[in-house]
C-alpha cells in the first residue's frame, strides 16, 4: 500500500503515483488508441461507468491523489460522482484540478475546436465555482491549466491576486506546464509574491524519457519548496508498445529491451525511470483501462540500475521536436 506523503510545502498529502482524468472524461483525445480503450462506447453513462472502473482499480491499488480539469469532458463530475457513491472522506483523498481551458467538443471524438484556452479572471471566477459545485470540500489543489508566457497568465496583477485570495481561503495553487518553453514559464512563476510568500506550491510538468529539458527548473522549484508532479510520463502513448512508428523504432527497440531484462512492461519502464528522480513527488498514472493502471503500477516496485538509466537517457528528443510531434497527434 502506497503511503501519502507531504507534497511540498502545499499542506496536501499525496502519494507516488495518482491518477489523471484527462483520458477518462471525455470521448476524444490524443492519446495512442484511446478509442480502443473506450471500445468507443461513448455514452456518458458508459463512460461514467468506466472511469468509476479505473476509479475503483486505483483506490484499490493505494492511489490517493487524483487530477482532473474543467476541460476534461465530465471529468469532474465522474469523479465526484464516484467519491459520492463511495462515500470517501476528504480526509483520506487528494484532489486536484484545473482551470483555463473551456471543454467545446460538445462530446464528440471529432471536433473543430475540443478545447478553448482562456486564462483571463471571468474564466478563472467562472471555473472556480464549477469545480467547487462539483468538488466541493474534496478539491485541494486547483492549477493554471497549461500556463505560458505567452498566454500573459503571470504578467496579470488583478488575476494573481484572485488566486492569492483562493489560496488564502485555504486552497494549494499550482500551474500546470506545456510547450518548449516550459522551463523559462516555470522559473518566473518562483519570482511571485504575495504577502511575503510564494504564489504557488505546486507544478505539474510534462517530464518523460523524450522530454527532459524542464529538469533543472524543476530541481529549483523543488528546492523553493513547490510539489513536483509529473504529467505525460509515457508521451501519451508514443513510451509504451502501442507506439509503431518507425521513426521511432530504435527508441522503441531499446525500451522493449530494457523492460524484458526487468521481465516488465514498457510503459512500467518509463514511469520507473521517472520515479527514480529524487525530486519528484508524484507522476500521474492516465491509464484508461484497469489492465493499464495494473501495468503502470509495476513502476513502483523497479529499482533501475545506472547503466540501464545511462542507456534509457539517451533516448531524449530536442524539445521543439518533442512538442512537435505531440502537436500532431490525433484525437481519437
Amino acid at each position: 500500500m502506497m503511503e501519502r506523503e507531504p507534497y511540498g510545502k502545499s499542506g496536501l498529502r499525496v502519494t507516488p503515483m495518482g491518477l489523471g482524468l484527462a483520458a477518462l472524461g471525455r470521448p476524444g483525445y490524443i492519446n495512442l488508441r484511446h478509442a480502443q480503450d473506450l471500445k468507443q462506447s461513448y455514452s456518458v453513462s458508459s463512460m461514467e461507468a468506466q472511469a468509476h472502473t479505473v476509479l475503483d482499480a486505483a483506490w484499490s491499488s493505494g492511489i490517493r491523489y487524483f487530477d482532473a480539469a474543467r476541460s476534461y469532458g465530465r471529468a469532474e463530475q465522474f469523479l465526484a460522482s464516484w467519491l459520492s457513491k463511495n462515500d470517501i472522506s476528504c480526509d483520506f483523498v487528494t484532489v486536484g484540478s484545473k482551470w483555463g481551458y473551456t471543454y467545446t467538443a460538445d462530446w464528440q471524438v471529432e471536433a473543430v475546436v475540443h478545447e478553448v484556452k482562456d486564462h483571463s479572471l471571468p474564466v478563472l471566477q467562472r471555473q472556480i465555482e464549477e469545480s467547487r459545485n462539483l468538488l466541493g470540500d474534496y478539491l485541494g489543489l486547483y492549477q493554471i491549466h497549461s500556463a505560458t508566457l505567452e498566454s500573459g497568465v503571470l504578467d496579470d496583477s488583478e488575476l494573481l491576486s484572485e488566486l492569492a485570495r483562493l489560496r488564502d481561503g485555504g486552497l494549494a495553487i499550482g500551474l500546470s506546464l506545456s510547450g518548449p518553453n516550459q522551463s523559462a514559464t516555470l522559473y518566473k512563476a518562483l519570482q511571485i509574491e504575495f504577502e511575503g510568500s510564494q504564489l504557488f506550491s505546486s507544478v505539474q510538468a510534462t517530464w518523460n524519457l523524450l522530454e527532459t529539458s524542464a529538469g533543472p527548473a524543476l530541481i529549483l522549484a523543488k528546492e523553493a519548496g513547490l510539489g513536483i508532479m509529473i504529467k505525460e510520463a509515457l508521451a501519451n502513448g508514443r513510451l509504451t508498445s502501442r507506439n509503431k512508428d518507425s521513426q521511432f523504432e530504435e527508441k522503441r527497440l531499446l525500451l522493449d529491451r530494457v523492460a524484458s531484462e526487468y521481465e516488465t512492461t514498457m510503459d512500467a519502464i518509463a514511469l520507473a525511470f521517472v520515479l527514480a528522480q529524487p525530486w519528484v513527488d508524484i507522476v500521474l498514472s492516465g491509464a484508461t483501462t484497469g489492465d493499464q493502471l495494473t501495468s503502470n503500477l509495476a513502476a513502483l516496485t523497479l529499482t533501475l540500475g545506472d547503466t540501464d538509466m545511462a542507456k534509457l537517457s539517451r533516448m531524449v528528443e530536442e524539445p521543439a521536436v518533442y512538442w512537435k510531434t505531440r502537436s500532431q497527434l490525433a484525437w481519437n
